[in-house]
């Protein structure tokens, strides 16, 4: 007495003390030293001992049940839940499947008839969407076990919006992190579920977990004690045994356990196993055992926390003790909450007539009730209210902190599990011919990995259905692949667990030993469980651990360095060790799939530009287009839209080829000249005559290139050399052109007719014969010309020693990635691929299709200085952004930033213009360049309806690609300025 005395005399010191620590520790200090009627310490103990002297035997029994409940039955299974709350007083409910609206009705009305407002939980290991529709799905924790240590934060950052949501919800308590130590591959049930093998990190990214749900006000409970990881069966359905030696089990399973009791997790949930090395009696579980739950958990391991069993009525217990004396061995083990009671009425008997006998203590009986009602109190239980229903969904689905957390998430956990050959990333694009593999996807998924992939190079796609189609169907498909391709095999439909090889079957095993037989390169990519690798028996594998929309547009962009992999494996899997995982570095290539948000611009200001092309399409101006807007190495809009042509039903697609007309001017030529530039081949200070002689007779004997580059050399605008070439009745005359192909007419003008081989030789004199522009004063004016590039061309030949359009192709475009840009297409591409421009009624009397449009480029093959070159929007983006990034994409360096930063500047005070590039004009609006566009921006447009636009300033890339010539080029609603219009709405979407 007197001890207690002197304690509570001392107590007004300690107050502040235990006000902050709010441990059970200091709960448990003053229970044992101070007279009940002294323990006032906190307002929670107020509250605690007040309802607890108000209740009933029955409603202190009642509080140790937590009750399944779900939100997608019918009327009679909500009233039997209401009768458990109205007769047996049942202290929570965890929810299962369901509805969130109808989860948060229900708890509202639940609430209303609970005396002591119920404890709500759920297990929503990665988000609330494992148990309710309608909600958000986080990344697993195999996943966030591939994080490596640098990035454990986004675990906590998760763990706290899962919190949020669930006290949005109402919910308590999640059933999560689970912290078992997964190292047996065979787990039926954990698997996925678990962060890996190695404890440190289990341990490590449990606390995180744990730490994000407590900060929300959720209670953690860390699950399955003493560690479910090691096991070869699902105690749902049966007893798992665990025969390792205490001193196992103590360093390595009860390690993860042991941190987190140490960082304060709130909850510890009870799994049921056998373990002989704790319990000896025959098919008893660790729920139901004394020495681990008492002995091992709360005294040697000093939690003072919640604890609760595992599901009661899953067959590891319930197969061997019949309801009601299972609740009391739960309960004598130390367990505080009774989860999935089988039969209420039964175990409530059964603990009553157990307190009686004193089979359980009453101050243990006690002891778990008031740790209840804490829970509740710490809860805000103590001044309850109901869940608000308005706007619920929308709060329960912040979508932004969401994308913005799980992008990041995915994209450092993915791993470069083996690399053998060196493939990842792939950097010389021209030295692979690439195909992918997608094996068992569903055809939406399927479309997007092709269509990522598909953006970074040319591919050959099959797809495969091991499930649907006989081994000799597989075979023949991948038989017709060419055999020197690269491949690229996705694995998808995969199992999450180890039951049925997880989800790998034996003609997925089959396919891919063939493919690895025939093919020299080949990746393999996993969107599933890691230990599938043991029957892939992969050289080079990337692991997406998911298959979802997040991996779905990752893995392809990490293949081609777009971003760099991190990932590391949790697992280990045959000569793979848990934690390897490759490091690879971003190699600046574009980045696809992400919102205008995500580089500040404006969704909703970008949307106009459906609205302006739509109008410009129903107005004639174009049959349709394609517009990329790509800004900090991100594309964020890409969209085709429209038509081939106006009569025809073959939409517009972003593979769709265009014919770029005068982008060829800087696409083309221009590139070779930086390059003849960059390695000192080329002096723009020099005449043209200093490289082409045959001009030194001629009066272009004095023009410097730099001048011509500028378009003020005195060259006229264009000669339509073509009308030279037609006889009398305007046909193409026989001296000049033959309808068939032969040894003298063998340069193809049209698909059915050939110029002379020496036409570009008769044209190039016609050039050098061309009359000048007058001077104004001592200089001549600026006055745009294609003659300027026809000379260009000339030099560029000359000094790289082969035509322009195959260095081009070899040395810029193949190794960029943009196969779609090149000279005469139907080389390279079908014709349907391609997208009509005029109905050419003067030259070639035909639909022009896959023949460039401009007739003196037409005239002389396809291939010019300032018109040929054909691509697609995604392309050219290429290529461009390459210039915006001073030279350097996709790991190799095309360009020195000096030459670029030369040519795309103004060089001369009265001209706009940089070196082949357009610049924009300073105070006027002009045809196709926005007036928003900055001093720094550059670019070009063509004739057919194109433009392409770089400001570096802004960081930004803008492409529009039409065909507004067709079917001619009499369309008088070009003047619409749809070209301008659409730049204008970029600018305006920046929201700095």
């Amino acid at each position: 007495m007197y001890k207690k005395l002197v304690v509570v005399a001392l107590l007004p010191a300690f107050i502040p003390l235990f006000h902050l620590l709010q441990h059970r520790k200091v709960v448990t200090f003053a229970e044992k030293y101070i007279e009940p009627s002294f323990v006032f310490f906190s307002q929670e103990e107020r509250w605690v001992d007040s309802v607890f002297r108000k209740m009933s035997l029955d409603e202190k029994i009642g509080q140790l049940f937590m009750v399944a409940a779900y939100s997608n039955k019918d009327e009679k299974h909500y009233r039997e839940i209401e009768k458990f709350i109205k007769e047996h007083h049942i202290g929570g409910l965890i929810f299962f499947q369901g509805n969130p609206y109808k989860q948060a009705q229900l708890t509202n009305r639940y609430q209303a008839k609970s005396e002591v407002p119920l404890l709500i939980a759920i297990d929503a290991e990665w988000g609330l969407a494992m148990r309710l529709d309608s909600t958000l799905a986080y990344p697993y924790q195999i996943t966030l076990g591939a994080l490596r240590a640098e990035n454990d934060s986004l675990i906590e950052v998760m763990g706290e919006q899962i919190g949020k949501q669930c006290k949005r919800l109402g919910i308590h308590v999640n059933f999560a992190p689970v912290v078992d130590i997964n190292n047996n591959p065979a787990n039926p049930v954990i698997g996925f579920r678990s962060f890996g093998e190695n404890k440190e990190k289990v341990a490590r990214k449990g606390i995180a977990y744990m730490k994000g749900l407590q900060k929300s006000g959720v209670m953690a409970v860390a699950k399955h004690f003493p560690g479910h990881g090691d096991t070869d069966q699902d105690s749902h359905y049966a007893l798992p045994q665990l025969k390792h030696s205490t001193e196992r089990l103590d360093s390595l399973e009860l390690y993860p356990f042991r941190k987190l009791i140490e960082a304060g997790v709130q909850g510890i949930m009870v799994a049921h196993l056998n373990i002989p090395a704790y319990e000896t009696r025959p098919n008893y579980a660790t729920t139901l055992s004394e020495n681990v739950v008492k002995n091992l958990l709360t005294q040697k391991m000093g939690f003072s926390g919640l604890i609760f069993t595992d599901a009661l009525n899953m067959k590891g217990v319930s197969d061997y003790f019949p309801a009601g004396e299972l609740e009391v061995l739960a309960l004598q083990a130390g367990n505080d909450v009774l989860l999935f009671p089988t039969n209420i009425p039964l175990a409530v008997k059964a603990i009553k007539k157990a307190l009686k006998k004193k089979k359980i203590k009453k101050e243990v009986f006690e002891r778990s009730v008031k740790k209840i009602l804490r829970a509740k109190y710490r809860a805000g239980l103590h001044r309850y209210e109901p869940i608000a229903l308005q706007n619920l969904t929308q709060e329960l689905n912040p979508e932004k902190e969401f994308e913005k957390l799980t992008e990041k998430i995915y994209q450092k956990s993915i791993t470069l599990a083996c690399n053998q050959d060196s493939l990842v990333p792939f950097v010389h694009l021209d030295l692979h011919n690439f195909a992918s593999v997608a094996i068992n996807a569903n055809p939406k998924n399927e479309q997007a990995w092709q269509e990522m992939l598909s953006n970074y190079t040319e591919f050959e796609h099959i797809g495969l259905q091991t499930t649907k189609e006989n081994w000799q169907n597989i075979s023949e498909k991948l038989q017709k692949l060419d055999s020197t391709k690269t491949l690229i095999v996705g694995i998808f439909g995969m199992s999450r667990l180890a039951t049925k090889k997880y989800g790998i079957d034996s003609l997925t095993i089959r396919a891919v030993e063939q493919i690895q037989r025939r093919h020299k390169h080949v990746l393999v990519c996993v969107f599933g469980n890691p230990y599938s690798l043991r029957f892939l028996k992969a050289r080079n594998a990337l692991v997406a651990y998911e298959e979802n929309e997040f991996t779905l547009k990752y893995v392809p962009q990490m293949i081609f360095g777009a971003f760099g992999i991190e990932g590391q494996i949790p697992v280990s899997v045959g000569n793979i060790k848990e934690g390897e995982g490759q490091k690879t570095l971003e190699i600046a290539r574009l980045q696809y799939g992400f919102s205008p948000e995500s580089v500040g611009m404006s969704s909703d200001t970008l949307r106009k530009m459906d609205t302006l092309i739509q109008s410009a399409i129903l107005n004639r101006v174009f049959p349709g287009c394609q517009v990329l807007v790509a800004r900090k190495g991100k594309v964020v809009w890409h969209k085709a839209y429209g038509y081939h042509a106006y009569e025809s039903t073959q939409k517009v697609t972003l593979q769709s080829i265009y014919d770029l007309a005068s982008i060829s001017k800087v696409a083309g030529t221009t590139q070779a000249l930086m390059f003849l530039f960059d390695i000192g081949k080329l002096d723009l200070s020099l005449k043209a005559a200093d490289y082409l002689p045959e001009l030194a007779k001629s009066n272009k004997k004095n023009m410097i290139i730099h001048d011509i580059l500028l378009h003020q050399a005195g060259l006229k605008p264009y000669e339509l050399f073509y009308k030279r070439t037609l006889g009398k009745m305007r046909e193409p005359s026989e001296k000049y052109f033959s309808y068939t192909k032969n040894d003298t007419f063998c340069v193809q003008v049209a698909p059915n007719l050939f110029a002379r081989k020496d036409i570009e030789e008769i044209v190039w004199q016609w050039v050098i014969q061309s009359d000048l522009l007058k001077k104004k004063g001592k200089r001549y004016p600026y006055e745009y010309s294609d003659l300027g590039f026809f000379i260009m061309k000339r030099i560029v030949d000359k000094l790289l020693n082969e035509p322009m359009d195959k260095f081009l192709r070899r040395n810029f475009y193949l190794p960029l990635g943009a196969n779609t840009l090149c000279y005469k297409p139907l080389e390279h591409f079908p014709k349907e691929r391609i997208v009509p421009t005029e109905n050419d009624k003067y030259f070639r009397r035909e639909l022009l299709w896959g023949t460039v449009h401009d007739p003196t480029a037409a005239l002389i093959g396809g291939v010019a200085g300032h018109a040929g070159l054909f691509g697609t929007a995604n392309d050219l983006a290429k290529l461009l952004q390459m210039n915006l990034q001073k030279g350097y994409y996709g790991g190799i360096r095309y360009l020195v930033p000096e030459t670029i930063e030369l040519f795309t500047s103004q060089t001369d005070s009265l001209n706009r213009r940089g070196l082949g590039w357009d610049k924009p004009p300073k105070g006027a609006i002009f045809t196709y360049i926005s007036q928003f566009s900055t001093p720094k921006s550059y670019g070009h447009a063509g004739y057919t309806g194109t433009v392409a636009w770089v400001d570096p300033e802004k960081e930004l890339i803008i492409i529009f690609l039409s065909n507004r010539v067709h079917p001619n080029d009499n369309n008088r609603m070009i003047r619409q300025h749809t070209r301008r219009k659409v730049q204008d709405i970029v600018y305006q979407a920046l929201l700095e």
